[in-house]
């Protein structure tokens, strides 16, 4: 194999590694952290009512979806699990997309308060296990483009 077939190879490599990097949309959270990375397609709840109703009577949500639930800055914030027929994972991030909590199995139906922290901003919630199985855990980084480039741990490209 020549010099130019192997140069020709690396560069093949390196352009499906720069193309792999994935645009940011709306519907997408994508995650990262020592553990690996993961996309999720979400929906997106930023308003007081849609936050309020969240996941409440869904009966399944296919394996790599969740909702996201956007606040307008960092606050505290708990969740419950009223009306809510699945197990969840919740992934409580701050305002620069960092994850500060990770909330596992959350209870269907449990009205118990969990709490996510006081400098909240982003909480994805997930099936139930999924962080577990990924390894998903504090420190793991956000991306999603309400999550502001100027502040952002890892921010969708301009």
């Amino acid at each position: 194999m020549g010099k130019w077939s192997v140069l020709s190879g690396f560069l093949a490599i390196v352009a499906s590694t720069a193309a792999a990097d994935p645009a940011c949309s709306d519907d997408v959270v994508f995650l990262r952290g020592d553990w690996g990375s993961a996309r999720f397609s979400v929906e997106v709840v930023d308003t007081p009512e849609s936050r309020g109703r969240g996941l409440m009577f869904v009966e399944s949500m296919p394996t790599m979806s969740g909702m996201l639930f956007v606040y307008d800055r960092e606050q505290s914030v708990s969740f419950w699990m009223k009306n809510t027929l699945i197990p969840l994972d919740m992934l409580f991030a701050d305002g620069s997309g960092v994850v500060q909590r990770v909330h596992e199995n959350a209870v269907p139906g449990d009205l118990t308060s969990i709490p996510g922290g006081s400098n909240i901003q982003f909480v994805l919630e997930i099936n139930g296990g999924m962080a577990d199985r990924l390894g998903i855990d504090v420190g793991t980084q956000m991306r999603h483009p309400a999550i502001l480039d100027e502040i952002a741990s890892w921010a969708c490209a301009s």
